[in-house]
């Protein structure tokens, strides 16, 4: 084999790569979906429930949810009322009765003001992720966020994620930003994708991802894998 050819065999290589990678999240996502959808019919702990019903949408489920009751918030002030709780809830799509909504919310509002800070409502929705999870997947979001803003964009990408890998690039279907936004938008509720990755986002997304694997060798393994940590 000489130098071009194996220049090639590495190129297809890192292409085969990438795909499974794409399609091994994609695989856990759907098994994801379909074990919430059966749990939620024998569960009957109100977080529980909620928690599953934003599984049963994939990896971003949670963080969709997330978005919904941030555009809510109009006076920013990152907590919402009875009202607006119920509300982020039906505009989201969630399935539920006044009274397990009510029972929902009164479990977050321990000090019974009336209103739940839902930063803190969202870390609990969160499937529990061990330590060792959790710093892996922090290592991940650090080597995208180049500039360390705490928000991973196209910018951010560029020279980290190799578009020219992508089939779609390669046959001249994408440019290369359309790969990144392409990229990006996986990580994003399906109903508000504006291109940008917080922190928190990355984490509910991964948190949803590890909910769907058992092993924690194999998570951390999948990870360091796929972002070459």
């Amino acid at each position: 084999m000489n130098k071009n050819q194996q220049e090639v065999w590495r190129f297809k290589n890192k292409s085969r790569e990438q795909t499974q990678q794409m399609a091994g999240t994609s695989r856990h996502d759907r098994e994801m979906a379909m074990n919430a959808k059966r749990q939620l019919s024998e569960c009957s702990d109100p977080i529980e429930r909620l928690r599953l019903q934003c599984l049963t949408r994939g990896s971003s489920g949670i963080k969709g949810l997330g978005r919904t009751f941030r555009v809510m918030d109009d006076n920013n002030n990152r907590s919402l009322d009875f009202k607006e709780f119920m509300k982020g809830l039906n505009d989201y799509g969630v399935l539920m009765e006044k009274d397990e909504a009510t029972a929902l919310f009164q479990q977050f509002d321990r000090d019974g003001s009336g209103t739940i800070d839902f930063d803190e409502f969202l870390v609990t929705l969160r499937p529990p992720m061990s330590k060792a999870r959790k710093e892996v997947v922090m290592q991940a979001f650090r080597k995208l966020d180049k500039t360390g803003d705490g928000v991973i964009t196209i910018e951010d990408l560029r020279g980290v994620y190799n578009a020219k890998y992508h089939p779609k690039y390669q046959n001249g279907e994408w440019t290369e930003d359309q790969v990144f936004r392409t990229f990006l938008d996986s990580f994003d509720s399906p109903y508000d994708k504006d291109g940008k990755v917080t922190h928190d986002e990355f984490m509910n997304y991964y948190s949803g991802v590890s909910a769907s694997i058992d092993s924690d060798v194999y998570f951390i393994l999948m990870m360091k894998n796929a972002w070459k940590l």
